[in-house]
């Protein structure tokens, strides 16, 4: 190697510098601190948020489009240097979640001249990168100033709350903090049917705040919903309509005013499900429970949900199921079966907590 060569191997303050986000969609204060990474580090991983679930509000664009979004942005040098892999959120468990991140990050930083690489995180100041920082200790921190006034929620506000309007929006500039490259993939977005389907939910849910709008304070609601387990199965619900048409969705609702949270639940299988198990041998079955409560977890605002775990003795055949006309069609699915993004909002994560799946897809 001559000593141009050495010298561009070494100018770099760091081997790797590590940038973590959603990037929903990636917009010009992402690809500034993707730049200035870039420029101190010979190897930066992006590492994608919010990978495998299912599309929503949200989270619109699934990984690939989200990829292919961020790396619409930099040139094909520029692009040699990027490592840009999914990232599963792990919502109630910390240490899974900076586990599998270090998984990652050990496994795509490479190491330079012999030596162990000199990993950094970066991230704009007054950002998460704070938050992050205090789960990687062992990591140096880079902070990037703040690109002020660009909020990827905005950008996905706009997106939804001005439907028909989409092509006004590109064609004026007024999605001017997003790259050019990313506004003809958000206006590729906007002609498909997922766009037109969470249309549909911001609608509903717009519908739904309007009823709770004279309210003295916001609302606070509490759910109830069941983790029923036999014989490698869990019991589900297909939901037939907005939110989450189509998706999977554990069985659960709204309590009533009077009764307890573990009764709203035994009634929930009971007259929803018509699950064929006696309630004696139900109560038997519960193995533990727990509330779940992140702040982002559901479409209507700030909902929390107890969950119960029941797992039933193993037999050759699973409980029967009746269909309750004009419900949500239940059925138990094989859990060899279950993906992120086929379960509404958090209810993999709550699945996850209870029979310990893996956080990151590839050793499912």
């Amino acid at each position: 190697m001559n000593s141009d060569a050495v010298k561009s191997a070494t100018a770099y303050d760091f081997d790797c510098l590590v940038f973590i986000g959603r990037f929903q969609p990636p917009h010009l204060g992402h690809l500034a601190i993707i730049s200035e990474a870039l420029k101190q580090a010979r190897q930066v991983i992006i590492l994608v948020g919010s990978a495998w679930q299912a599309r929503s509000l949200r989270n619109p664009w699934n990984f690939d489009e989200r990829q292919a979004m961020i790396r619409s942005g930099f040139d094909d040098q520029d692009n040699e240097r990027l490592e840009i892999t999914p990232l599963l959120d792990a919502l109630y468990n910390d240490d899974v979640w900076v586990r599998d991140v270090q998984r990652k990050v050990r496994d795509l930083a490479s190491p330079a001249n012999a030596r162990l690489p000199r990993i950094g995180l970066i991230g704009a100041s007054r950002g998460q990168s704070s938050y992050y920082l205090s789960l990687f200790p062992q990591w140096e921190s880079v902070s990037v100033p703040l690109v002020e006034g660009i909020s990827a929620s905005q950008i996905r506000e706009r997106l939804f709350r001005s439907p028909g309007s989409t092509d006004d929006y590109l064609s004026t500039g007024a999605y001017h903090d997003l790259p050019p490259e990313v506004v003809k993939s958000v206006d590729k977005f906007c002609k498909g049917t997922a766009y037109h389907r969470l249309l549909e939910e911001q609608q509903l849910l717009d519908q739904y705040k309007q009823a709770w709008a004279q309210a003295p304070y916001p609302p606070i609601f509490v759910t109830v919903n069941a983790v029923v387990v036999q014989s490698g199965h869990i019991l589900l619900v297909k939901r037939t309509s907005a939110p989450g048409k189509g998706l999977f969705a554990l069985p659960g609702g709204f309590i009533n005013p009077h009764e307890r949270l573990l009764d709203a639940c035994l009634r929930e299988l009971r007259e929803r499900l018509r699950l064929k198990v006696p309630e004696p041998v139900l109560k038997g079955s519960l193995r533990g429970q727990r509330l779940f409560d992140e702040p982002h977890r559901s479409w209507r605002g700030r909902t929390l949900a107890e969950a119960f775990y029941f797992a039933l003795r193993p037999d050759q055949q699973l409980p029967r199921l009746k269909h309750v006309k004009g419900g949500d069609h239940a059925r138990w699915v094989a859990l060899a079966d279950l993906e992120p993004d086929s379960l509404f909002e958090d209810h993999f994560f709550i699945i996850q907590n209870f029979l310990g799946l893996p956080a990151d897809l590839g050793t499912f």
